[in-house]
């Protein structure tokens, strides 16, 4: 007997109908956003060498990526990430390319989640990669791009922004061994700050660990840069507040203050972010649906040193608020049922094909009988029924 041949893998699922109506309609909706920016298409393999998500940051344990050798032994893993394999590709096949490229996509990846957490492992994603450029204008391209991307997926969203680099700066100062501070990470990513406390409170008394203990406190609007250039002194840190400052006040200039908060503390779970980083949210989810940010270091681990920005929007993420907040239209109903006596079935496939192009949505009966047939219509909502028959043939 087999056991599992009637369910779908842990964290995976099927989608039907209105949902899939739904999802094409959003998927359709960001390509036509990206595509008037001037981003062009790109698609990566589903599978990929393990190498190139082996990464130095280790951004990707191996315990979290789906595994499997091909037919020369040789192990590979369902694509995880989106960002990496596109920066595999500008290093290599678009390497003498001009710059800046725009690049976007619409592709899944498939990521092992802990174990009662609810997430999805199979999630279909839709963003765009800027190579080339570390211009705050840059920067400011792909966010303007973000906050039309959450626009086209709901009213009601908000955007966060941080820098990889405050968080970076702060362990640098941390005189703790490297397990510690992963651990450390790994709390504020959580955002498990009961633990945070414990371990902080294990560690010397410094004003890097105050400044850790409030880093949950480094959010919210303009006045967070006050509170943390009151923490954090130096020139390393004024330097990083100061760019997101202006960064933060160019956004809330065409996104709106009561849109666009600080948080100091983000994390992402790839480590490869350098410097901007953002995350964006809709009302009636709880996790962020969009998350990106400036990757300055990705692409010369390729052997490609040049800058990168980016994000990425989480597609199923994105449905389930739209779907509860509007109904997806419905699959169209067909205009036309054409049923065909005994031997007049090419003429009938032939009378659907001319129906088509004129724009009409026309279903083939599979009924017996003709009354069986118009039966079938008014059950479905179809509008009319065409009969062909030998008398109708040449009609």
């Amino acid at each position: 007997m087999n056991k599992y041949d009637r369910i779908t893998p842990e964290g995976t699922r099927d989608a039907l109908f209105a949902e899939c109506t739904l999802r094409r309609e959003l998927e359709n909706r960001l390509h036509g956003l990206f595509a008037a920016r001037g981003y062009s298409e790109i698609i990566t393999p589903t599978l990929e060498f393990y190498d190139v998500f082996n990464r130095d940051a280790n951004p990707f344990p191996q315990e979290q990526m789906y595994k499997l050798t091909d037919a020369k032994g040789r192990l590979m893993v369902l694509r995880p990430d989106n960002t990496v394999p596109i920066a595999r590709v500008c290093a290599t096949r678009l390497r003498t390319a001009a710059l800046p490229l725009r690049l976007c996509y619409q592709q899944n990846i498939h990521v092992i989640s802990p174990s009662l957490k609810g997430r999805d492992d199979e999630i279909s994603q839709a963003g765009i990669e800027l190579i080339g450029s570390d211009s705050r204008m840059a920067d400011l391209e792909v966010i303007a791009a973000a906050v039309d991307a959450l626009q086209a997926c709901g009213d009601e969203y908000a955007l966060e922004l941080g820098n990889a680099a405050f968080f970076r700066e702060l362990m640098q100062q941390l005189p703790a061994p490297e397990q510690i501070k992963e651990t450390i990470r790994d709390c504020i990513e959580a955002k498990n700050y009961p633990e945070l406390n414990d371990i902080l409170s294990a560690l010397p008394e410094s004003e890097t660990t105050k400044a850790l203990r409030m880093l949950p406190r480094l959010f919210g609007g303009e006045e967070v840069f006050e509170k943390a250039a009151k923490l954090c002194t130096g020139e390393r840190f004024a330097s990083i507040l100061s760019d997101l400052h202006t960064l933060w006040k160019a956004v809330a200039q065409f996104a709106g203050t009561e849109r666009v908060t600080v948080d100091l503390g983000m994390m992402h779970r790839t480590d490869y972010y350098t410097g901007m980083i953002l995350r964006g949210y809709l009302s009636g989810y709880g996790e962020e649906i969009l998350s990106g940010g400036r990757y300055d270091k990705l692409l010369a681990e390729f052997g490609y040193d040049v800058p990168a920005t980016g994000f990425a929007v989480n597609i199923d993420a994105a449905v389930k608020v739209l779907s509860r907040q509007q109904t997806a239209a419905p699959a169209p109903a067909s205009n036309v049922l054409i049923w065909a006596a005994e031997g007049c079935e090419a003429e009938a496939i032939e009378a659907a094909t001319n129906l088509r192009k004129k724009g009409l949505v026309v279903e083939h009966s599979l009924s017996e009988s003709l009354e069986d047939a118009r039966q079938y219509a008014a059950a479905h909502g179809i509008d009319s029924v065409l009969p062909i028959e030998p008398s109708s043939k040449g009609e």
